[in-house]
């Protein structure tokens, strides 16, 4: 059985200011706020949250499934896909759009600036999730904002347990819309400060949350992860990376390996380190989608981190 992931592709225009963004705005004139940075480096890579997950389960060794919508630009990106042996065929090309678009600066304190222009992914709402065959598993990560709401209705009704990953696209929903989204899912998945925001816009707090899902996973970036489920509250370890070069696309590696272990029956402990580990991973090199390791080779680091591997 196959995960289907549900999000965009984008192509993400990475640049690195070499200062600190704080250094250069004012608090005092936020107002009127009119700033520039020279940016000595610029790369294009592939990117967008269902990019990403699929790119990092497919390390591990999973079946990922990408449903998505592009622009007419997406020919390299789909060469890209087939190259990882990742199927394309529920990757929509809508007529006269662009693929999504991401310019992302980052700072040398790993604090970003992003402007994304969405593109094709407003489009999202015309792939449906029965349009798949043999799928056990699925996400709906950020996207258009009819086509989240369609898919966490679609894989609702068609009985397939699922992950809920607003991200970014979490202020699109309203208090009644998040908390139906929230009750319709098998899993919800947030960053630490999108945790803060769903529990403000919702009313409801993270074990309120965690009651209604079996899980409720929230990544806090160097300080690892908590996992709420039944009850009980799981802390994920950070792994400490190689070195560290870029964020982008760590939060998208952590929920790849949190999908493996849900495929694989994993407990909560284990799926979540996976998850740890997968961001270390990724946050040792430049791009989301540049990390290159074997299912054995992420097993042995998996081991060094944590002493044991999985099963």
């Amino acid at each position: 059985m196959a995960t289907l992931i549900c999000g965009s592709l984008a192509y993400d225009n990475i640049m690195t200011f070499e200062g600190r963004f704080g250094d250069h705005i004012l608090p005092d004139q936020v107002h009127n706020l009119n700033v520039s940075f020279l940016v000595p480096t610029l790369r294009r890579e592939f990117g967008g949250c269902a990019g990403n997950i699929a790119y990092n389960l497919r390390l591990l060794g999973g079946s990922p499934v990408v449903m998505a919508t592009a622009g007419e630009d997406v020919g390299p990106y789909l060469t890209h896909l087939k190259s990882l042996d990742l199927p394309t065929e529920h990757v929509r090309i809508v007529p006269d759009t662009m693929t999504a678009h991401a310019m992302i600066t980052t700072d040398l304190e790993n604090n970003q600036i992003t402007a994304f222009h969405p593109g094709a992914m407003m489009h999202s709402h015309l792939n449906r999730v029965q349009d798949a065959r043999d799928i056990g598993l699925g996400i709906v990560a950020p996207d258009g904002r009819e086509g989240m709401q369609g898919h966490v209705e679609q894989f609702a009704e068609a009985g397939i347990p699922f992950v809920f990953d607003p991200g970014q696209g979490l202020p699109l929903f309203d208090r009644a819309e998040l908390r139906h989204m929230i009750e319709l899912a098998t899993y919800v998945a947030v960053n630490d400060y999108e945790a803060k925001l769903m529990s403000l816009r919702t009313d409801w707090s993270a074990e309120d949350i965690a009651d209604r899902v079996q899980a409720f996973v929230v990544t806090r970036g160097a300080q690892g992860a908590v996992i709420y489920s039944q009850k009980k509250q799981y802390a994920i370890p950070v792994v400490k990376a190689e070195r560290v070069v870029d964020p982008t696309g760590c939060g998208d590696a952590f929920r790849g390996g949190l999908l493996y272990g849900i495929e694989n029956g994993l407990d909560w402990e284990t799926s979540g380190r996976i998850g740890s580990l997968m961001g270390s991973l990724k946050i040792a090199h430049q791009g989301p989608q540049n990390h290159v390791l074997t299912h054995e080779e992420i097993r042995e680091r998996f081991k060094d981190a944590f002493g044991y591997v999985w099963h």
